[in-house]
């Protein structure tokens, strides 16, 4: 949903105020940012619950028509936050899909490029090269205007793709983010590069705040993401797997077990986030002296569990930066 520029301005005069709209309760509040002119804070009350959504004033383009681009372009328009994407792809079927959902397909890189604020390198790793420097491409990149780009591409650098995009200017961004995406929940991360600042990091933020959780890092800390958030998925898929076994091999039917499982998980991430308490008092509180919990507890210890999660990630983390060196 976005404001007129009128209502805008009568926001950033009033500190707070109640805009009716039929059916719902709107609170509106404007915030400082570094793009006050181009966005604003919108706090939607349904009921109890409050839902923030930021409105972004900006063309937003994607350079490939993967799943990922697909997540991330759908949490876009669903939320709200932008109303035009353009992308590009070899597949016209790909194109038509993001059609069929509101976005604007182009016959190429350079006319993605031409019309957005905000670029996403959506293509695998080792093609971005080869994308960035087609000619038309490198000619739109260089128009007069400012332009944001954002690799999703796991294991390059910031300076790998400064060079791929032929200039140490770029207001380059990179994000690591998580299949979850998929499904609105992504856990990521973005460093920034060139001469990218706090404009584009709010803007990157605001995007990806649409769609999950995302965090800001310096990027000596990328593979540490990648280790946990990136690779975690995996993690948390084969954890629910072995619940679920173990609830068929205690005798519950497949398809309950694995229901149980996944909603165990899913609830017990969602009492983390929501109750600020630390995990190991969440635990506590649900350990009685001598109880069946406990008793499970012991046997996780024995067989190592936490060691194992602490080497799976560091593992990630090291095999993540061995990707990053130049080849």
């Amino acid at each position: 949903m976005q404001l007129a520029r009128s209502t805008h301005s009568l926001l950033l005069r009033a500190p707070a105020r109640q805009l009716l709209f039929p059916g719902r309760q709107f609170f509106a509040q404007a915030r400082p940012s570094p793009n006050w002119e181009n966005q604003v804070d919108l706090q939607v009350v349904r009921g109890t619950a409050r839902e923030e959504v930021m409105v972004l004033e900006k063309r937003v383009g994607f350079l490939g028509a993967g799943q990922m681009a697909e997540a991330l372009a759908r949490g876009f328009l669903s939320k709200g936050v932008v109303s035009h994407i353009s992308v590009s792809d070899p597949s016209d079927s790909r194109k038509d899909l993001f059609r069929n959902f509101g976005c604007i397909p182009r016959s190429s890189n350079a006319e993605v490029v031409s019309n957005s604020d905000i670029v996403f390198l959506a293509v695998k790793p080792d093609t971005i090269a080869k994308v960035l420097q087609e000619p038309q491409t490198q000619t739109a990149l260089k128009e007069d205007r400012p332009i944001t780009i954002v690799s999703i591409a796991a294991g390059l650098s910031v300076d790998q793709l400064l060079s791929a995009v032929g200039s140490r200017n770029a207001r380059m961004v990179r994000v690591m983010p998580n299949t979850p995406c998929l499904v609105g929940e992504t856990a990521s991360a973005m460093c920034l590069g060139g001469t990218a600042g706090p404009e584009d990091e709010s803007y990157v933020h605001t995007l990806f705040s649409a769609v999950g959780k995302i965090f800001t890092v310096e990027e000596k800390l990328m593979s540490a993401v990648t280790g946990l958030s990136g690779s975690g998925p995996a993690y948390v898929f084969m954890m629910i797997e072995a619940l679920a076994d173990g609830g068929v091999r205690a005798g519950l039917p497949r398809p309950m077990a694995q229901t149980l499982a996944a909603q165990t998980v899913y609830g017990g991430a969602k009492m983390v986030l929501e109750s600020g308490q630390h995990p190991g008092q969440l635990k506590d509180n649900v350990t009685s002296p001598g109880g069946t919990t406990i008793t499970a507890v012991h046997e996780l210890e024995k067989a190592g569990m936490r060691a194992a999660f602490m080497n799976a990630v560091i593992a990630a983390s090291n095999k993540a930066d061995e990707m990053g060196k130049p080849k």
